[in-house]
């Protein structure tokens, strides 16, 4: 059995992304879902720019400070602090900190299986 106890902050945040995002599930070797903590600045997108969609990835998104903003096709949600956002796979969604927001969004993201599939949405 292998426990592990992860500080975000002691993470080196991933390049080239939209936001400040931080993968826990890679520190401790999961092999089964992704993990991963995003700082979102306002007018940030996470955890890509612009509409996507996923083959067969779930994606949750857990607010824990701020607001989160999901555009989809049909409209967009606010989700704030203590709610979550599931998008289910072929589902197009972009997750947002509104440019307008009056400060910044700490976000953990969930995707299971911990799969690239995500396609861009042209509606």
């Amino acid at each position: 059995m292998e426990y592990h106890v992860v500080d975000p902050e002691d993470l080196e945040p991933e390049p080239d992304r939209p936001s400040e995002m931080r993968y826990v599930s890679e520190a401790v070797g999961m092999e089964n879902l992704g993990l991963r903590v995003y700082h979102v600045e306002p007018g940030e997108d996470i955890p890509v720019s612009g509409l996507h969609y996923h083959d067969e990835q779930e994606e949750a998104f857990f607010v824990v400070d701020g607001e989160l903003s999901i555009e989809t096709p049909e409209q967009v949600y606010r989700v704030p602090s203590g709610q979550f956002f599931v998008a289910e796979p072929g589902s197009p969604h972009r997750a947002y900190n509104d440019a307008d927001s009056p400060g910044n969004a700490r976000v953990v993201g969930v995707g299971a299986p911990p799969v690239d599939d995500s396609h861009s949405y042209e509606g």
